[in-house]
């Protein structure tokens, strides 16, 4: 049997990554059971890490898919740092690592509609998503700028659902993809494809919506779609 160590004996940054990961699933409605089946472990896995520290450190690869999934940054809920130099202890980082190492991502008051159209609100954030340099550099995300808002309707299911949170990148306006668009005071998000010169085509995911095509002067072009998350 595997010998487990007590978690007072842990340091205090690592008892409080493990306190911060069973808070933010708790508060997000999650299981610590269902975030294991996520990882492909077994439902006991991260009962077992945060109440007797066994493993000590999540595998990098689950600790990534759990921040990824819960949209929070990696190193929010990591029991240690990925480049720590020898002999620094997780309870004393240096000074820039902790504000230098994230950038915060805008939640803004917006629906972007997968379905006849959302009047777009005050663009003034109310809240912020915290993700890792690091993470966006592994993304290709490095230099985005970034907002996040919600999806509301059907007409790009399965690719997005209702509720959904995406990240627009303002930055990439050209080209075929998922992009959110203003057409009058309504926000969509669509998919856009070439169509005749001088018209741009909107296409749904779901079938059931016929594609609209439009001369490009009517359509403004928000941003493309570079992430989605959403609830299991």
């Amino acid at each position: 049997m595997d010998r487990q160590e007590p978690l007072d004996r842990f340091d205090p940054e690592e008892r409080h990554a493990r306190a911060r990961l069973a808070a933010i699933a708790k508060e997000q409605g999650h299981t610590l059971s269902a975030l294991a089946r996520l990882i492909g472990r077994n439902p006991a896995y991260l009962h077992q890490y945060l109440n007797r520290g066994s493993p000590r450190h999540l595998d990098e690869p689950d600790l990534l898919r759990i921040a990824e999934f819960l949209g929070v940054a990696r190193d929010a809920i990591a029991t240690r740092s990925l480049a720590r130099p020898a002999g620094q202890s997780s309870a004393n980082p240096p000074v820039a690592s902790r504000e230098d190492a994230y950038i915060s991502v805008p939640r803004l008051p917006l629906e972007a509609s997968a379905g006849p159209g959302s009047v777009g609100a005050e663009e003034i954030s109310y809240d912020t998503f915290q993700f890792s340099k690091r993470w966006l550099r592994e993304m290709g995300l490095d230099g985005a700028d970034l907002s996040a808002i919600r999806v509301e309707g059907d007409s790009m299911e399965p690719l997005l659902r209702s509720g959904d949170e995406i990240f627009v990148d303002r930055t990439r306006r050209t080209g075929e993809g998922v992009f959110v668009v203003r057409i009058g005071d309504a926000l969509h998000v669509k998919q856009i494809q070439a169509s005749a010169p001088g018209r741009i085509a909107l296409v749904s995911a779901n079938d059931a919506y016929a594609p609209i095509e439009l001369a490009r002067d009517e359509v403004e072009v928000i941003g493309r779609v570079v992430w989605k998350g959403g609830r299991m």
